[in-house]
């Protein structure tokens, strides 16, 4: 797992500082965010591109509108990620991680998100994985704290799955006019940017903004440790 623990963060902050002011991203802005994360885009591709395109956006010779989303710089931060890759500095990301992480700030990251998993009000169909997944990062964070190696690319690994069932679940749960709603949502913010994309990009980023959505719905947190 690359070690972009602040990942999110750090783009959030960065597109802030170009854009000059302060701008709440979107839930279709951190679903991309995501999508550019899952696709194994490294940080300073990400980093890169958001300054390409606002360098690019200074020069036009007339600026009617602002830049106020992430989509805008899309293209370039594609083109940022092939750049590194070409260049070789890709592969040494690909070597195991060395990220010296506080051993409890992930059990009490875990602990949290148990809590948060048993508060959840979530439909009946969805209650017992939700009480089980609570319980197995219960007994993470446990066993974490009695001195347990820490292996960072396994536990990702295994929030990873933990997320999808939640994700097939949450699905099954809400009513299809619900997720259309969500869907419709989404292709209206979408629609502006949807040029600058391809049809499978596109898809990944809807699909991830569905997913956020529901979890906002039922009040369930990320368990990926990108959001520790």
């Amino acid at each position: 797992m690359e070690n972009y623990f602040n990942y999110f963060t750090e783009i959030e902050e960065h597109f802030q500082a170009r854009r000059g002011g302060i701008l709440l991203l979107s839930s279709l802005d951190w679903a991309l965010i995501e999508s550019w994360k899952d696709a194994g885009i490294p940080l300073e591709a990400v980093l890169r591109g958001i300054d390409t395109a606002f360098d690019k956006w200074e020069k036009r010779p007339t600026k009617t509108r602002k830049v106020n989303g992430l989509a805008y710089c899309t293209q370039e931060v594609l083109g940022a990620a092939e750049d590194i890759a070409e260049a070789g500095v890709g592969a040494e990301r690909k070597e195991k991680s060395e990220a010296k992480v506080d051993n409890e700030a992930v059990a009490g990251f875990f602990v949290r998100n148990a809590l948060a998993l048993e508060k959840a009000k979530i439909p009946a169909q969805a209650s017992s994985l939700v009480t089980d997944d609570a319980k197995a990062l219960q007994d993470l964070a446990a066993g974490i704290r009695a001195g347990a190696p820490v292996d960072l690319e396994e536990l990702e690994r295994r929030m990873t799955v933990m997320e999808e069932k939640l994700f097939a679940v949450l699905f099954t749960v809400t009513a299809d006019d619900d997720i259309v709603a969500i869907r419709a949502q989404a292709d209206r913010e979408l629609a502006p940017y949807r040029s600058k994309m391809t049809g499978p990009q596109i898809e990944q980023l809807l699909k991830q903004y569905v997913n956020k959505k529901l979890l906002e719905r039922y009040a369930l947190p990320r368990l990926s440790l990108f959001y520790m």
